[in-house]
């Protein structure tokens, strides 16, 4: 790499770095009490799935360690937003499926944060987000190839 480029590279993460801390600071702050992010992230994405996972697999999603994941998922068994059963073939894995009541809290965060996230969109202007997300995603590709 040139100077030029590494420049490019420091000034791109840099902006993403500093974005994510603003927006994580942001959006936990609107979440209803006692949600945390990571909470909100696990059931958001067991909501989309609509299926069953692994705790590994959970955490392979979202390239944490398998004991933060198990951390995060008896705090969210606890507050009764998850089910957690063992596999009925092999006693070792489990499976988390999210509960009535952690679909009711996912939907009361997104109700919470989308405002907050709709007025970024609004303020930047949708052509503009819609024209970035393709460079974020290939970004997030290429990391998550190199992980």
């Amino acid at each position: 790499m040139n100077d030029k480029t590494d420049d490019i590279a420091v000034a791109l993460f840099g902006e993403l770095f500093m974005a994510d801390q603003l927006a994580r600071n942001r959006v936990s702050k609107a979440l209803p009490k006692g949600m945390e992010l990571s909470h909100f992230s696990v059931l958001n994405h067991l909501a989309r799935l609509n299926e069953e996972r692994t705790p590994a697999q959970l955490a392979r999603a979202f390239h944490v360690t398998r004991g933060a994941m198990t951390n995060t998922l008896a705090k969210l068994e606890w507050a009764g937003h998850v089910h957690i059963r063992p596999d009925w073939d092999d006693a070792r894995q489990k499976f988390v499926a999210i509960s009535p009541s952690g679909r009711a809290a996912r939907d009361a965060a997104v109700a919470a944060v989308s405002p907050l996230i709709g007025d970024v969109v609004t303020a930047l202007g949708a052509d503009k987000v819609r024209a970035v997300l393709p460079v974020l995603r290939e970004l997030r590709l290429r990391m998550e190839d190199d992980g």
